[in-house]
């Protein structure tokens, strides 16, 4: 028999009452967020909770009746770019791309495409150069990139680029990734790279921008191989413009390499084949297609089912949540591997999967559970965590102060996701322990960034609410200046420091809202509006070219050496 999956959407519409109020005026303008705010601390328990009952991840279960889910596009409404997917056995694996956040690139493991759970990230920490610390410069926007994953007789493999200096490729192998990852070999950078092991057992890199090169690999993925393959594919019907992202797989004897492309018609996706590793290709474009309003779709792969279907998993740009993902049914036409509802290269609405939930007999979003990632590389002497773990800390967060100016060069900044189309989340922070000068708060973290800031003043302690906007420079990222803006502040009496309540709503409905508004309670009952009604959030590449995140933050602007415990 197999065991029905729960998941937080479930719990979250049995959950009937709120014990959390807002004050009268805004109860009115907010009841969507006040529901919200009620639900927040069962949902994360429940989010955090992993699923249990599972098969081995290298087996397929024994049904006699498959069962149905609906799932809603973007399936997953959250930042989750340059995604590739794999399935072994009972379990689909799907890593993206988080760049500057540690640790790095989360392995997500999933049984349905549906309920997804983090089991582990490639690598903790990169020290190729000090600015990963935040020191003579920042990696935001660049870090780890566009991950290729594989499985190859019994062994799972990872390459993906550094971008930064030196701008050399990662190379990681697991025989589980629920166990980790080690780092098996440094390679020159591939950008947006496919790692492909042949039925011959031959290893190959896919990569580049504009034109797609293909270099061979020694058979132990240690270097490239000397007198190896190693040219400039010839691509029939190649468009002009924006042409990366490869993704190969081999179907039925052919090669097939899929690209995202944005010719002066439009982002698509395409796909080219061959029977000769080598080419030439011929193409076709595979999916060209909005999707609620937003026309940016494309740049993924297709992945096996356990059945015999095929699926497309292709990210789109949705403003200040970030790229999220969507779903599509894969037809094999005419041997074209073409997405849609019977390929039509159109992102539907809906798609049915095989799976078990309560929650998704009627259409609705995926479920990830909750992981934690740090700003840049974290420095763990000043963490404690009620579980001991930096990506799943349980109840509460210990964190002692070290020096910055400002959040953008705070280091051990935690961070989650923010999801659409509307979420929230709260943390309370015990502040007795702050020394003069400190801040710590809760903050929608990005290029503009919305503050929610305890400070310590001399003998007074203010929550303030701040819009800050960072400039960085093109080449080391290096952070220029901060511009704030102080919107709303009120004084904390010194007998309610032990615990300050802070909460965070995101709208990302459209017509593209990509809203968040701020509240704080002194009692953890009553919540009160404060800040920028409607805070606008904002996605911009050329900064830290990520979805907006929560983030819980603690830095000294005086003297070091202060604490805090944030309840999360």
């Amino acid at each position: 028999m197999q065991r029905r999956q729960k998941c937080w959407r479930c719990f979250f519409r049995n959950f009937a009452h709120t014990n959390l109020t807002i004050s009268e005026n805004y109860m009115v303008k907010r009841t969507l967020f006040t529901t919200f705010l009620g639900a927040l601390s069962a949902l994360v328990a429940s989010a955090q909770s992993p699923a249990t009952g599972q098969t081995s991840p290298f087996s397929l279960p024994e049904t006699s009746t498959r069962q149905t889910i609906q799932v809603k596009n973007p399936f997953i409404w959250a930042d989750c770019p340059d995604p590739d997917i794999i399935r072994v056995g009972n379990y689909y694996y799907l890593v993206s791309t988080t760049m500057h956040m540690f640790p790095g690139a989360p392995i997500m493991r999933s049984t349905d495409l549906v309920h997804w759970q983090t089991v582990s990230y490639l690598f903790d920490s990169i020290k190729d150069t000090p600015r990963y610390d935040l020191q003579e410069g920042t990696v935001y926007g660049r870090g780890q990139w566009a991950t290729s994953l594989r499985y190859h007789k019994g062994t799972f493999w990872a390459l993906f680029v550094a971008n930064d200096d030196p701008h050399k490729s990662m190379v990681f192998r697991t025989d589980d990734p629920a166990k980790g990852w080690t780092l098996h070999s440094r390679l020159p950078a591939y950008h947006d790279s496919s790692l492909f092991f042949d039925d011959d057992d031959r290893v190959y890199v896919f990569s580049g921008s504009g034109d797609i090169k293909l270099v061979e690999l020694t058979a132990d993925l240690t270097a490239e191989k000397p007198g190896g393959i190693r040219k400039t594919l010839q691509l029939n019907g190649r468009p002009q413009g924006l042409h990366e992202g490869s993704r190969v797989v081999k179907h039925d004897g052919m090669y097939y390499l899929l690209c995202i492309a944005w010719p002066r018609t439009g982002r698509e996706e395409i796909a080219y084949r061959s029977k000769n590793i080598e080419g030439p290709y011929d193409s076709k474009v595979i999916l060209k297609s909005d999707l609620g309003g937003f026309p940016l779709a494309g740049q993924g792969t297709i992945v096996d089912g356990k059945h015999g279907e095929w699926w497309g998993v292709m990210f789109q740009d949705r403003g200040g949540v970030g790229r999220v993902l969507t779903l599509e049914p894969c037809s094999w036409i005419d041997g074209w591997p073409v997405l849609g509802t019977n390929g039509d290269g159109r992102i539907p609405l809906t798609v049915t999967v095989d799976g078990q939930c309560d929650c998704h007999q009627q259409p609705d979003h995926a479920v990830i559970t909750k992981d934690y990632q740090w700003n840049h590389n974290y420095q763990k002497d000043n963490i404690k965590t009620a579980t001991g773990s930096l990506t799943q800390p349980g109840e509460w967060v210990q964190l002692t102060s070290l020096p910055a100016t400002s959040l953008f060069d705070a280091r051990n900044t935690i961070t989650w996701r923010t999801w659409g189309p509307t979420c929230a989340d709260t943390i309370s922070i015990d502040a007795r322990q702050m020394r003069d000068g400190d801040c710590t708060g809760l903050a929608a973290l990005n290029g503009d960034s919305g503050l929610l800031t305890i400070r310590r003043e001399g003998k007074k302690t203010y929550l303030v609410f701040t819009e800050e906007s960072v400039s960085l420079t093109g080449d080391t990222k290096a952070i220029t200046g901060v511009e704030r803006k102080e919107v709303e502040r009120v004084e904390i009496p010194a007998s309610k420091l032990k615990a300050i309540h802070l909460a965070m709503t995101c709208d990302f409905t459209l017509p593209s809202r990509d809203v968040a508004n701020f509240f704080y309670s002194l009692d953890g009952k009553t919540y009160r509006p404060i800040g920028t009604p409607d805070y606008k959030m904002r996605f911009d590449y050329r900064r830290l070219f990520m979805g907006t995140r929560f983030a819980a933050f603690y830095y000294a602007t005086q003297t070091p050496g202060g604490q805090v415990l944030l309840r999360l």
